[in-house]
């Protein structure tokens, strides 16, 4: 871990403590996915509860519900790519801390292409292409929090491993499958470690901007998509209106907004004392 903004905030043995727990979470959950048996992708997670066509689309809300992934995508790119660096008092710092931004939201425009391309007719050879960009969004905002938890320099490493390591997660689940022996343990901590980690990130360590909650808000609206893939059918079953896996999408989406929501509202936070 570096000398960073960070560290200076907190007393040298209470940084250390709180980057060995986070360390150590990493490590138990790795071995927790590989110390369990191997897990395929089940093919009933194609079957999804809504598959009404729609002027020739078929399943068509869970294809269109990936529109507002690109209305978000396109605001975050505008804003990240034009904002000058280091604007007084602005959303950034360092002008390299927007670049695992600007990969989370590639991943995120990506992602609605792949998720449409897979549910016009979902089977594992299109998910694939669901999952990939998927992977680089989580990893993507997994390392910018450490960068601005942990410190600068720690993220700026990590980076690139860690998108790496979602990649590889994704490809090694699908060349799995093509054997007949998909795996999906390495893609499932990419997923959800994040969820648990970023929050503890945030709570453990001294913020670098304000609007600090607004990543809790983000991790609290994908996990009520994941709530809303879990009881697809029976949202449907509610009047027959809309399934849980199109209210997935579409809360994901927020997800992303609420992220660059964040972004555009934050400012450098003032030096707290030290712990």
């Amino acid at each position: 871990m570096d000398r960073d903004w960070q560290q200076g905030q907190l007393a040298p043995r209470a940084f250390r403590i709180r980057g060995l727990l986070i360390l150590s979470l990493g490590v138990l959950a790795a071995a927790a996915a590989f110390f369990l048996p191997p897990v395929p992708q089940d093919q009933a997670y194609h079957n999804f509860a809504d598959q009404r066509g729609l002027f020739g689309v078929p399943n068509c809300l869970n294809v269109i519900s990936n529109a507002p992934f690109l209305a978000v995508v396109s605001l975050g790119l505008v804003f990240l790519l034009h904002q000058r660096a280091k604007r007084p008092r602005g959303s950034f710092i360092d002008p390299w801390e927007r670049w695992p931004f600007v990969l989370l939201f590639a991943g995120v425009g990506l992602t609605a292409f792949g998720s449409a391309y897979y549910h016009l007719a979902p089977a594992n050879g299109r998910l694939v292409w669901d999952r990939l960009p998927m992977a680089v969004a989580f990893m993507s905002l997994f390392a910018a929090v450490i960068a601005e938890r942990i410190g600068l320099k720690t993220g700026r490493w990590l980076l690139a491993p860690l998108v790496a390591f979602g990649v590889g997660s994704v490809v090694y689940w699908h060349l799995g499958e093509l054997a007949g022996a998909g795996d999906l343990r390495a893609y499932l901590l990419v997923q959800f470690f994040p969820l648990i980690a970023i929050p503890l990130l945030v709570v453990l360590f001294p913020l670098r901007y304000t609007r600090s909650a607004d990543l809790l808000g983000a991790a609290g609206i994908y996990a009520l998509a994941k709530v809303f893939e879990l009881f697809d059918t029976q949202f449907l079953a509610l009047g027959r209106l809309i399934s849980g896996h199109t209210l997935k999408h579409l809360a994901a989406a927020l997800a992303a907004y609420w992220i660059l929501r964040m972004l555009k509202l934050r400012r450098p936070a003032e030096p707290p004392r030290v712990l």
